[in-house]
């Protein structure tokens, strides 16, 4: 028989491009002078503003193909500004809740845009914009709270109404008649759970569901049958914790997927087989966040991943961080069997978020009145990072950062609002993944660069600057 060569994919010759463009700014990084890679490795914080205020002002004509999808415009660049520390004007504040206002259903819920249908992803998206803008003025245009009486005010009732009718099949449709999947579990839930309207029977059949889309992989699909996916993943495993069932999944099997997700450029990919992208830095990186706080989840053990050490042992210089592993992937090291920690718990020995003593105080499990949104950002961190922070951060700074403002996917893609978004919400979390309490800031280690690159810390299940979520909890929890 003639021997043939072996055949390459498509997908293949991808990945080779995307690795080549990646290794040339690392080979770059690494042949200059530590200044020059100080220099490099600078969050370019006010181009960045001002490329974000921009677009919040002004779009262009071909950002038409996103008229159904306006509120998360709004959400990602407001969002962004605020992970750098910094807001908008009052008159864009004001006009932006106005447009807001006008998205509003009377029935409950936020459309793309003005008269457009209610949907639970634009709901979710509406309010997160709010909580972001802060202030009595944007949270108490959303309609679902009468602070006079104290009660469900007939507004807030047709909010929870919208709510409970867009999650009519399995609790998981994302408007009237509208696709199936996982997101619409998340949405519903982080809204609700943030404005204070979260029930039971808003939270019938959501566990089951997400427990029948986790894969044989480990990681959450949209739907049942369908492939492990990181931004299902994160929205699935962060509805299971507000609902306080996330020792359902198989939490190991969850985890081993998800860090393996970490490719040799340093960022994640969504799914197995595919490309690093800049937006899976919160989808995967946030995700294993949420993990990471969990009582029951015990990380594989592995090398130090912010230590700076090279590999002759020396420390590496702050700023310049030279020594980076840019071309190896990640060493995972001491794996107990099956990939877990041999001396931590398995998942099926452990209870749920809430410990027992709070479980016996409340036997119907309310979770409204629990608050597991406040209480679980509040717990103790039970681990270190379970992803290389350091290389994460590296990857975003040096490939996905745009010099001249904004964010992108991979190096040769063009900066766009949505990556910019979840591109910084990934460094956050990332610069905050050992700080073991939401009042400890990180070492400097643990910042890739100058420690002026920190960004504000998040609430990693509602995906929003840590102060606007306490703000937003005092206004609509003012009883506890």
């Amino acid at each position: 028989m003639e021997s043939s060569s072996a055949v390459t994919t498509v997908s293949e010759r991808e990945q080779w491009t995307v690795e080549s463009r990646v290794f040339q700014i690392y080979n770059l990084f690494a042949s200059i002078p530590p200044t020059s890679q100080s220099l490099m490795l600078e969050l370019q914080r006010e181009n960045h503003i001002e490329y974000l205020t921009r677009g919040l002002k002004q779009l262009a004509p071909s950002f038409c193909v996103l008229d159904a999808n306006r509120p998360w415009v709004c959400y990602w660049i407001l969002h962004s500004i605020a992970l750098l520390g910094d807001y908008v004007d009052d008159d864009l504040e004001n006009r932006t809740i106005l447009f807001l206002s006008r998205c509003q259903d009377r029935n409950g819920g936020y459309g793309g845009g003005p008269g457009q249908l209610p949907h639970l992803a634009t709901t979710y998206a509406a309010v997160n914009t709010l909580i972001t803008l802060g202030g009595d003025k944007a949270l108490s245009s959303i309609n679902r709270w009468s602070r006079q009486t104290i009660q469900f005010s007939e507004a807030n009732e047709r909010f929870k109404w919208r709510l409970q009718k867009l999650m009519c099949l399995l609790s998981s449709r994302m408007h009237d008649q509208g696709e199936i999947d996982v997101r619409a579990c998340y949405t519903a839930i982080s809204v609700a759970s943030i404005l204070n309207i979260l029930d039971d029977e808003l939270t019938q059949n959501v566990g089951d569901y997400i427990l029948s889309c986790q894969t044989y992989e480990g990681g959450i699909s949209g739907e049942p049958g369908s492939e492990a996916h990181g931004g299902y993943t994160f929205c699935g495993l962060a509805t299971m914790i507000l609902i306080n069932e996330a020792n359902r999944l198989d939490l190991d099997a969850l985890t081993d997927w998800a860090v393996f997700r970490q490719g040799v450029e340093g960022g994640f990919q969504g799914r197995t087989n595919k490309l690093v992208d800049g937006c899976y830095s919160f989808w995967q990186g946030g995700m294993l966040a949420l993990l990471q706080r969990l009582p029951f989840a015990k990380p594989p053990a592995m090398s130090d991943a912010g230590e700076g050490d090279s590999d002759d042992g020396s420390q590496t210089s702050e700023g310049s961080n030279k020594n980076l592993p840019f071309h190896e992937p990640l060493i995972m090291s001491d794996i107990g069997e099956e990939g877990r920690d041999p001396c931590g718990p398995k998942t099926s020995e452990v209870s749920d978020v809430l410990s027992e003593e709070e479980s016996a105080q409340n036997p119907q499990c309310d979770i409204s009145s629990n608050d597991i949104g406040r209480s679980f950002i509040e717990g103790h961190v039970e681990c270190g990072p379970l992803y290389h922070n350091i290389a994460l951060q590296q990857y975003i700074l040096l490939c996905s950062q745009d010099q001249e403002g904004g964010l992108r996917d991979k190096p040769g893609k063009g900066r766009d609002h949505y990556h910019s978004c979840y591109c910084l919400s990934g460094l956050s979390t990332s610069q905050y993944s050992r700080s073991k309490d939401e009042d400890s800031p990180p070492l400097p280690k643990d910042v890739l660069g100058s420690y002026s690159n920190l960004l504000e810390p998040i609430h990693p299940i509602y995906n929003v600057i840590l102060d606007r979520y306490h703000e937003a909890h005092e206004f609509f929890y003012p009883s506890q």
